[in-house]
């Protein structure tokens, strides 16, 4: 409930500080709030379209893709394409980003690709293995990307692991972020990344000499719920930073054009040693 503002009681005209008043009052201030840049129906309705959902999904990996190419990933023409990626960058999802005679479009940010992996936990009321038939489908829900971090039932698998470790605690409002645990310093330095001073959050990889910031608006690690297994995995910084050094170090191998991870021999030792058995690691029932 909002308190009403300075100046607002008169001694000519007492205020109705009746429950209804009130409610009425900050419901109207809360509408204004949101009508004031995108209306939530109007962002919910960008993604309610079948080819603008697809063209979204293309996106999840973090590429950035020509018009051409998200015309073919959501079967419609040239024309109706662009009409769709209009609505996408004027609704703040996408941005486009002109290069030579291109126009490449790419996500704004981890959030939107957030947004549409809590959709899809949603979307997906029938378990996962009664929809998906496809040996690329299983292997999306194996291992995947979820924009910059790792996705799919690998992804869970190691979240858990991380948990039971006490490397990673639940944190926050709801225990939606995850907390450095005891042994989460020890666990990081062991793989190469470097946790420097809680007053100035940020994380540094040992072998690349990068960090990546925790600072507003990028929490250090996200309890990203997985659409597919409908239990977290890691995201937020720690997310990013892991997917990176499983990439860079051949644990984990891209497939060209998908948002599939492989996971290759020495990923599958690399893994076993961190006390996730990849190879028996299944997509849930």
């Amino acid at each position: 409930m909002t308190c009403l503002p300075r100046g607002s009681v008169t001694a000519s005209r007492a205020p109705d500080v009746s429950l209804a008043h009130e409610t009425i009052s900050g419901a109207r201030r809360y509408n204004g709030l949101v009508d004031q840049k995108h209306a939530l129906s109007a962002t919910a309705a960008l993604i309610a379209d079948p080819a603008r959902a697809a063209m979204l999904l293309a996106l999840l990996d973090g590429r950035a893709l020509t018009a051409g190419e998200l015309a073919r990933a959501a079967s419609v023409s040239a024309q109706s394409a662009s009409a769709h990626l209009s609505k996408l960058v004027g609704g703040g999802m996408i941005a486009v980003h002109p290069q030579g005679r291109h126009r490449y479009y790419r996500m704004v940010g981890p959030e939107v690709g957030s947004v549409l992996e809590t959709l899809g936990v949603i979307a997906t009321s029938t378990p996962p293995r009664h929809l998906i038939r496809t040996p690329h489908d299983e292997a999306l829900c194996f291992a995947r990307t979820c924009y910059d971090h790792l996705a799919g039932s690998l992804a869970v698998h190691l979240a858990e692991t991380l948990e039971d470790d006490g490397v990673l605690l639940p944190a926050g409002a709801g225990d939606r972020e995850y907390a450095l645990g005891p042994q989460g310093a020890a666990w990081l330095a062991r793989i190469g990344i470097d946790y420097e001073s809680p007053g100035q959050p940020r994380l540094a990889s040992a072998s690349a000499n990068t960090g990546v910031s925790t600072g507003r608006g990028r929490p250090f690690a996200r309890r990203c719920m997985d659409w597919t297994e409908r239990r977290p995995h890691i995201g937020g910084a720690l997310g990013v930073m892991l997917l990176d050094l499983f990439v860079d170090c051949g644990w984990l191998a891209r497939k060209p054009d998908t948002r599939v991870l492989r996971v290759t021999d020495r990923g599958l030792h690399e893994f076993a040693e961190l006390g996730v058995q990849a190879d028996r690691v299944s997509v849930r029932p």
